[in-house]
C-alpha cells in the first residue's frame, strides 16, 4: 500500500491527528479519423474496471476446448472437455468454453451483452507484477516513472465536459473502492476512495461528533491540505451512512496471503472473496451520486504458481467469486452507455509448471460486459496453441493492445474524441480489426 507523506511543515499535532483519525485504512479526495462512430448514448454512460491483481489465468476462465495442444500442455490442470455434465468446460462455441465456475456468466453470454478477447494485454514483455500493473494503470506499456492514472486523466475530461460544467470543482467523478491508493486513480481529478469490506460502513474516529468538531476546527485553514482533509473527511462520513442505511451482507474475513511474493502481486488489493461486498457497495454510491461516472475495484489472489486446481480448487473458488460479482455488476450497471471492462496485468503459461500451476505469462483474455456489446461471441484474433504460435514459445501472443481495446470502449461509450484519446494513452493504434465489438 503505498502513501503519500505529509508535507514537512505539517506539525506534529496535526499530522498526529491526521493518522490517528483516518488511519492506514484513511480515504480521501486525492487534489486533483476513426472508424468507430460515438454510440447513440456516448458520453452518458458509466464505465467500471475491474482489475484482477496477481495475473489471472485466462486459459482456465476462457478454456480453448477445441484446441488439442491445451490438454498436451496442461495434463493436470486442463478443463475437462465440454460433455454436459457438472464439472467439465461449458462450450461457447467449437474453440471456446467457459469455467464450470463462471456458470453464472452464461445468461449474459446469451443475451449477448458479454464478450471476451482471448490473446489482449500490453505489448511491453515485462513479466513484473508491479511493471505491468503500472503500464496498464498508467496506460504506458514499457513507462516505469510516475505518471498519472488514465481513469483519473479521465475523470478530468469527464469534469470539463459541458454536462457537466455547472458541478462543483470537488464533485467526484470516478470512485475506487477497495484500494487505500490504486496508481489507476491517481492524479489531479478529485477521486472519491472508500475502504474495502464492512471497514466501507464504518466512520472510525470521525463518528463521534466531539471528536469530528475538534478535527474540523484543527483543518479550518484554506491551505490545500485543510481542504482535502475536510473533503475527504465529508465523504467517509457520507459513505459510511449511505452503505450502513444500504443494510449489505457482511464481509468474508480476510484470508491469509500464502507468501509475500502472493502480497506484492496483489498490490494492495483485497482478496477475491471480498470483491462482490465491493461491488454491491460501489453500485450503492453510484447509483446515489449520479455524478459518479468511472469505477474501480480489484481482487488479489490470482498468482497461481502451485495447486491451481482444475475445475475445483483455488482458482475455481476466484472465479466463482468473480462470476458473482459481474452478476451483480450487471445489475446495478444495465443502462444502454454502461459498460464494465475485466482485466488482468499479464497472462500465465500455457504449459503447467511442476507444482501444476502456471507462471508469469504474456497474453490473456479480457472481458466486456455492457449493451453496446456485441456478444456472445469472442472478437479479436486466435492462432492457437502450437509452440510456433505462441510469445517465446511459451505464453499466448498479445494481438492486441489493452489500449487499443479501450480506445474502442471508451471512444464508443464515452465519446472521446482522437486528441483525447492520444492524451490517454499515447502511441497507441486504432485496431481496425476489433470495430465490430462495439454496437454503434
Amino acid at each position: 500500500m503505498r502513501h503519500h507523506p505529509p508535507p514537512p511543515f505539517l506539525s506534529m499535532s496535526r499530522r498526529t491527528a491526521l493518522h490517528t483519525l483516518l488511519g492506514a485504512g484513511a480515504y480521501w479526495a486525492t487534489p486533483a479519423s476513426w472508424a468507430q462512430s460515438p454510440g447513440e448514448n456516448a458520453g452518458n454512460g458509466r464505465l467500471v474496471v475491474v482489475f484482477l491483481r496477481g495475473a489471472y489465468d485466462g486459459l482456465s476462465a476462457l478454456v480453448p476446448h477445441g484446441e488439442a495442444n491445451y490438454y498436451a500442455l496442461r495434463p493436470n490442470i486442463a478443463l475437462p472437455r465440454p460433455d454436459g455434465t457438472a464439472q467439465t468446460t461449458l462450450a461457447l462455441d467449437g474453440t471456446f468454453g467457459l469455467h464450470p465456475a463462471l456458470a453464472p456468466l452464461m445468461p449474459l453470454w446469451k443475451q449477448g451483452v458479454l464478450t471476451a478477447l482471448p490473446s489482449a494485454g500490453s505489448p511491453d514483455p515485462t513479466r513484473s507484477h508491479f511493471d505491468a500493473q503500472h503500464h496498464w494503470e498508467i496506460g504506458m506499456p514499457g513507462k516505469s516513472s510516475n505518471a498519472p492514472g488514465w481513469l483519473n486523466t479521465l475523470a478530468g475530461f469527464k469534469a470539463k465536459a459541458p454536462e457537466n460544467s455547472a458541478q462543483a470543482a470537488t464533485k467526484f467523478i470516478a470512485i475506487g473502492v477497495g484500494e487505500a491508493n490504486p496508481q489507476i486513480l491517481s492524479g489531479n481529478a478529485p477521486v472519491q476512495l472508500v475502504p474495502r469490506g464492512q471497514a466501507a460502513t464504518r466512520q472510525g474516529a470521525l463518528g463521534d461528533e466531539r471528536t469530528r468538531d475538534a478535527v474540523m476546527r484543527l483543518y479550518a485553514g484554506q491551505d490545500g491540505l485543510s481542504q482535502a482533509f475536510r473533503a475527504g473527511a465529508d465523504s467517509r462520513m457520507h459513505t459510511a451512512q449511505t452503505l450502513s442505511a444500504a443494510a449489505m451482507t457482511p464481509d468474508t474475513a480476510d484470508p491469509a496471503m500464502s507468501s509475500r511474493e502472493m502480497q506484492a502481486a496483489n498490490n494492495g488489493a483485497g482478496p477475491a472473496q471480498g470483491l462482490l461486498l465491493d461491488a454491491q457497495h460501489l453500485g450503492t454510491l453510484m447509483r446515489q451520486d449520479r455524478g459518479l461516472r468511472l469505477g474501480f475495484l480489484s481482487a488479489g489472489g490470482w498468482d497461481t504458481h502451485a495447486n491451481q486446481g482444475a475445475a475445483t480448487g483455488a482458482l475455481a473458488t476466484n472465479l466463482g467469486n468473480l462470476a458473482s460479482t459481474l452478476v451483480q455488476l450487471r445489475r446495478d450497471f444495465s443502462l444502454d452507455g454502461d459498460v464494465v471492462v475485466v482485466c488482468s496485468e499479464f497472462g500465465r503459461t500455457s504449459a503447467e509448471n511442476g507444482t501444476r500451476g502456471t507462471d508469469h505469462g504474456h497474453g490473456n483474455a479480457l472481458w466486456i460486459m455492457g449493451n453496446q456489446v456485441n456478444g456472445g461471441r469472442w472478437h479479436g484474433n486466435w492462432t492457437g496453441l502450437a509452440q510456433g504460435n505462441l510469445h517465446e514459445g511459451r505464453d499466448l501472443p498479445v494481438h492486441h493492445d489493452f489500449r487499443s481495446v479501450l480506445a474502442q470502449v471508451l471512444r464508443s461509450t464515452q465519446g472521446l474524441q482522437a486528441s483525447e484519446l492520444d492524451r490517454l494513452f499515447p502511441g497507441f493504434t486504432w485496431d481496425a480489426s476489433l470495430n465490430g465489438m462495439l454496437r454503434a
